[in-house]
């Protein structure tokens, strides 16, 4: 918006938060329509720009809300699509790292098909992003339709919801709250965090190219759970201990993209460091505490 364009923001708010938005609300070149894409869309006038983010994106939220992820991003994919070409509009869809599932190649390469169990309590999210990369694939191919696929690896961030249940907002909420830090497994699983803003940075470099082939958004540098439990324990200064659970069923051991294609297509690097990202999503979280569990 601040550079002259004219944003609509289409969400039905299963797990997005209308506070998030509302400083825009009295933009004049901001619109925000309730809607489910997984249900027919219609916008009036011209669109340049379709750019499909919509998903439960947290084990928390797609193991809770199954069918909705697999028609969001099946359903509402085909619809987004559908709109961005009746349109004649440029597409970005934003997929994820969990495509890879379970990686037996490290680090992951845009060109790795995955390790995904179809039927586990995960492939809900894995195979409906996977889906969703082949249709957006299919309708480039056979349409014409200029598509761009991201596939982003852990982002973190202010604003992220307090119960979210990933592993950032999970260590904070319970650091701030005085709880112990649960690890699941032993911990040694690894995972890369972008801080959000390196992401849109991402998404918008990528919107103005012309790679129409997957690209990687993380960042590569590779952190044991344990190891951010610490961290955040250290920069929380709270005396919870840390706790250890089973591991969840699929849960990837390690997680690192290769980020070759992003750097040379659209010339990005991740510029947030760990530490200084972590500070910031702290400071946000500490306005937050009182209203653990609200959505």
């Amino acid at each position: 918006m601040s550079e002259g364009n004219y944003v609509i923001a289409m969400d039905n708010l299963i797990t997005g938060k209308f506070e998030n938005i509302q400083q825009h609300t009295s933009n004049s070149k901001f619109e925000f329509i309730h809607h489910d894409v997984s249900n027919y869309i219609y916008v009036k006038g011209d669109i340049d720009f379709v750019v499909h983010l919509a998903s439960p994106a947290s084990p928390v939220d797609y193991l809770e809300l199954p069918i909705q992820t697999l028609k969001v991003n099946s359903l509402g994919t085909h619809n987004t699509l559908g709109l961005a070409a009746t349109k004649n509009a440029k597409y970005l869809l934003a997929s994820t790292s969990e495509v890879y599932g379970d990686p037996e190649v490290h680090p992951q390469t845009e060109a790795y098909w995955g390790n995904v169990n179809p039927i586990g309590p995960r492939g809900v999210y894995d195979e409906a992003k996977r889906f969703a990369e082949a249709i957006t694939m299919a309708y480039h191919k056979m349409h014409g339709l200029d598509t761009r696929i991201i596939r982003i690896f852990n982002c973190y961030g202010p604003r992220l919801r307090l119960d979210d249940g990933r592993v950032i907002s999970n260590f904070i909420r319970q650091a701030l709250e005085k709880e112990p830090l649960t690890v699941y497994g032993d911990g040694s699983q690894t995972r890369s965090f972008q801080y959000v803003s390196d992401l849109v940075d991402g998404i918008v470099r990528t919107m103005n190219s012309d790679c129409h082939q997957p690209i990687n958004l993380g960042n590569p540098q590779e952190k044991t759970v344990s190891e951010i439990a610490k961290i955040i324990k250290e920069l929380t200064k709270t005396r919870s201990e840390i706790v250890f659970k089973e591991l969840p069923i699929d849960d990837p051991r390690r997680r690192l993209p290769d980020i070759t294609r992003a750097r040379e297509v659209l010339g990005w690097n991740p510029q947030t460091e760990l530490l200084d990202g972590l500070k910031q999503t702290i400071a946000w979280f500490e306005t937050q505490v009182p209203t653990v569990g609200a959505k």
